[in-house]
């Protein structure tokens, strides 16, 4: 009787502790997640996964490319056609937060990807523009400008 006791006792304490070291672990913050969000973003190009990118831009979403902005669908329908995204890498991440609902995304982006037949731009600085709606963060704009060379 003892020992079963002493074992509840043990075992609500151990829940007790878990409980609070959950509560105590610190949130992912934002650029952690808007980072990991544009990770699963070249992910997804480069598995054509269409349903990723439906969810991923917001309805009004624009996307600027080379001749004029377009919109969610054509994007979205571009991503099941597929480019050829042979291989890719992101890094130099920086977070700035305009407003509790919106923060862009900037980061440098090497690729070495076809789509159509014509070679994607590489390296590339690229712009993210999330908001945040329904509790969700979207991307809003896209965009990626060739970087400089280097000398």
């Amino acid at each position: 009787m003892l020992l079963a006791r002493r074992l509840t006792i043990a075992a609500g304490l151990a829940a007790l502790l878990l409980g609070s070291a959950a509560r105590a672990a610190p949130a992912a913050s934002l650029e952690d997640t808007l980072v990991a969000l544009e990770k699963q973003s070249w992910v997804a190009w480069q598995g054509h996964d269409g349903a990723f990118f439906d969810r991923f831009l917001s309805d009004d979403h624009v996307e600027m490319q080379g001749d004029g902005p377009s919109g969610k669908a054509p994007v979205v329908a571009g991503v099941k056609a597929g480019c050829v995204v042979k291989s890719y890498a992101v890094d130099q991440f920086k977070l700035t937060r305009f407003s509790l609902d919106a923060a862009l995304l900037t980061y440098r982006a090497e690729q070495d990807t076809s789509c159509g037949g014509f070679k994607v731009p590489s390296p590339v600085w690229a712009t993210s523009l999330f908001v945040r709606r329904g509790g969700r963060w979207q991307n809003a704009l896209y965009v990626h400008s060739p970087a400089a060379k280097a000398n």
